[in-house]
């Protein structure tokens, strides 16, 4: 890696050097960036997963800037025009903008107006008028008339020469850089309905007539109103000088050519012409490249931030808190096709399935009773997990009745659902239920999900949770690169226990891949449960590569060596060792040992392969080993006789579950099968920029109901319980439900944290499609 990339990176990231050289040292020797944030602190300075997540992707754009780089320095050498100031200036470059702007005259393109001018000979004529207005065009423009080069008459010959310096202005690097540096500050994005959709494009009526700075739309409008475009409701254009009245006939970004190239347009003979030829590069050329890329930008970062918020709802709800090793029965709720059971036991295997009637049209509410108690019963089910889809507060009532009826000793608990079906559907799901009806693999999901969501929840594509915001809208090639690095993240985080683990579950941890991660299976099926790490060297393709980088990660409760159960890394025993020794301990005796470990020094048992972050790390551990860094469980308590939008009123006070955050506030799940929003606005009394400051998926709030619109099924809540419906709160606007199922986009046009702007359809782009 050159040093210039390294010192970029180093200085993004506010890091040192050396600390960047030695990340991506490790990066590019294959070792995983969970294993390099947990084992390798020595080397890069305590680098995190986040700073390394960053650096990584840093690292990727640099060195495809470079490679870049050096394919443009050839292409222009082989044509024989590389200068030493082009050199210069394209070693220089930072972006793939500036880069691609410096390449533009020298890139092979198609025969241009401007070149075949040039073949007929009409550079000079171009040259004498742009530089010497003094000349007249038209007497100018007589020498070069000639038939045989096609050029018939002044007219073609004025036009030829026009075309030269419109082209000539158009890649000029850096005129370009001083518009674009002009239009990112003043240009402003216009939203116009397309004439005779309005009723079709109704859903997008917040952008019929719409504009603001194109450089401060926020990702959900800025997504909303590209999907406008792309169904045809809606055209984008870019308005270069929108302070100026509407029919101007100059852009100041004609201005801006005028001065870069010294010219003062006046009563000169070829002004005209001159005049001619700026406004037309601009209007032709250059304000069509440059609405093209700022759009694209624009497109660009609204990607990037929808990637992220997607990103960091997902890790919220991975990281939820277990509920544990209980018994659980889960229940998908259904009317007509009745309510599927799963029960499974305390390691998620599954031990009954059942599918009761206690809802219309059968209405088989004893019958239904009868079966839900005796299973809890029989298998001392400490848990009933209930899917949130529909029928679930019907679901949810008629547990409530019937633990109430026969006195049982379960607790009860709402679980979102999302993705139920897709893994139900699935070949993994196939494969690990072969005889198992599709519909009842949904139930055992939910169940399993409340006893662990993250080792459930890794089952499933992660875009198919539900927790984004126009997911489908964005990269799917950069979504899924992030998602799945958010799981990879939370799943060594949290560590894996060899032994019960999925394919799918370790699959996730650092260096396995699906091969080795059921290798591993296959080998836990044969031999038995896993008895020491060391024995993973036994499974087929792990290799001392794959077991350097995973080893840490995975747990072996209860084996032969009481360190594997932690996240002591094997390379790191003999550290545990010599603690041991100097202090003439049982290994097993200094774990737990707190007011032993906390009076040690860590400094006293470094070396030259183990420095104080790791040793530090390891005392930590063996103060508490194997700890789950996932909150306690905690669940919501949904107000009875509350359990559809018709039964809400504003002023209730509410408990319910952050289901989903986006850029303009929290979605909140209050048990009536459509989330209610909390505009940003209403989360706290105080200033926010970023909801996720405030709240995130799977907390526990309580909100106020604000406003309720039965009939369009919006809800809007508050979570500063002293506002009060009627007032003019500005957040209380009912918000659109965001259906539990099949969520559909809509708009935004909040123009600031304090204000909700137009409809709060507007606002929501049902961040969870």
């Amino acid at each position: 890696m050159s040093q210039a990339i390294c010192q970029m990176i180093a200085q993004e990231l506010n890091v040192r050097p050396e600390q960047v050289t030695a990340a991506v040292d490790l990066i590019d020797d294959g070792n995983t960036v969970p294993f390099i944030a947990r084992y390798r602190k020595e080397a890069t300075g305590g680098l995190d997963d986040t700073q390394l997540r960053n650096l990584d992707s840093r690292l990727a754009y640099l060195r495809e800037l470079e490679d870049r780089r050096q394919t443009i320095l050839k292409s222009i050498q082989d044509q024989g025009k590389l200068t030493d100031q082009l050199a210069k200036d394209i070693h220089q470059a930072e972006s793939k903008t500036r880069l691609e702007d410096l390449y533009l005259p020298f890139k092979p393109k198609r025969r241009t107006k401007g070149q075949i001018a040039i073949e007929a000979g009409l550079e000079p004529l171009a040259e004498t008028l742009w530089n010497h207005p003094e000349h007249d065009p038209e007497q100018q423009a007589s020498d070069y008339v000639d038939l045989e080069k096609g050029i018939a008459d002044t007219k073609a010959a004025l036009d030829g020469a026009r075309a030269i310096i419109m082209e000539q202005i158009a890649e000029d690097a850096d005129l370009l850089e001083k518009i674009r540096s002009y239009l990112n500050r003043h240009a402003e994005l216009e939203a116009r309905v397309v004439e005779g959709k309005e009723r079709e494009g109704e859903k997008f009526k917040d952008y019929f007539s719409h504009s603001e700075p194109l450089n401060k739309v926020p990702s959900h409008r800025a997504l909303a109103m590209l999907r406008g475009r792309n169904e045809g409701f809606l055209t984008l254009t870019m308005n270069a000088d929108p302070s100026q009245e509407q029919g101007a006939r100059q852009s100041y970004c004609e201005t801006i050519i005028a001065d870069h190239y010294g010219i003062t347009l006046s009563e000169a003979p070829s002004d005209g012409w001159r005049k001619q030829v700026i406004s037309w590069a601009w209007r032709v050329k250059v304000s069509m490249h440059m609405e093209t890329e700022l759009m694209g930008a624009m497109k660009e970062r609204a990607e990037v931030e929808a990637i992220e918020v997607f990103a960091t709802n997902l890790k919220d709800l991975l990281m939820a808190a277990p509920a544990g090793p209980r018994a659980t029965l889960g229940l998908d709720p259904g009317l007509r096709t009745g309510s599927k059971i799963a029960v499974v036991d305390s390691t998620g295997k599954v031990l009954a399935t059942d599918t009761i009637y206690p809802h219309p049209p059968q209405n088989q509410y004893d019958k239904s009773a009868q079966v839900v108690a005796k299973l809890v019963e029989k298998h001392q089910v400490d848990l009933i997990a209930i899917g949130n889809g529909t029928a679930s507060r019907e679901t949810d009532s008629f547990v409530a009745e019937l633990v109430k009826r026969h006195n049982l000793k379960v607790q009860k608990i709402m679980v979102s659902e999302a993705g139920a079906s897709v893994y139900s559907a699935s070949e993994l799901a196939a494969k690990e239920f072969p005889d198992l009806d599709v519909s009842l693999r949904g139930a055992v999901s939910i169940a399993r999900r409340l006893q662990d969501p993250l080792a459930e929840l890794v089952k499933i594509d992660p875009k198919s949770i539900g927790v984004g915001q126009y997911q489908h809208d964005v990269s799917q090639s950069m979504l899924a690169k992030r998602l799945d690095a958010v799981v990879e993240d939370c799943v060594n985080a949290v560590g894996v226990d060899v032994n019960t683990a999925s394919s799918a579950l370790l699959s996730r941890v650092a260096g396995l891949s699906s091969t080795i991660a059921q290798n591993i299976v296959d080998y836990r099926d044969q031999h038995g449960r896993f008895e020491a790490r060391t024995v993973l060297k036994k499974v087929a393709r792990l290799g001392p590569k794959a077991f350097e980088q995973c080893a840490g990660f995975l747990r072996i409760m209860g084996g032969k060596n009481p360190l594997d159960a932690s996240s002591v890394h094997p390379e790191a025993y003999p550290v545990v060792k010599a603690i041991a020794e100097k202090n003439a301990k049982k290994v097993d005796a200094l774990i737990g040992d707190t007011q032993f470990l906390r009076g040690l020094h860590a400094i006293d048992y470094t070396d030259e392969h183990f420095g104080l972050p790791t040793v530090t790390d390891i005392i930590k551990e063996l103060d508490k080993p194997g700890r789950d860094p996932r909150p306690e469980f905690k669940t919501a308590t949904f107000a009875d006789g509350v359990n559809t939008v018709s039964d809400l009123e504003p002023g209730m006070v509410l408990e319910g579950v952050v289901s989903n955050v986006a850029n303009f506030g929290a979605f909140v799940d209050i048990g009536v099968h459509q989330d209610g929003l909390v505009h940003i606005s209403a989360l706290t009394d105080r200033f926010v920029s970023d909801p996720r400051d405030v709240v995130k998926a799977g907390d526990i709030v309580k909100v106020k109901v604000m406003e309720v619109d039965v009939q369009r099924k919006r809800i809007g809540l508050s979570m500063r319980l002293t506002d009060e419906p009627g007032q003019d709160n500005r957040s209380q606007r009912a918000a659109p439900a965001n259906k539990k199922q099949g969520r559909t986009p809509a708009r935004s046009n909040e123009s600031s944290n304090n204000a909700m702007g137009g409809a709060f359809a507007a606002a929501f782009a049902k961040a969870k499609k």
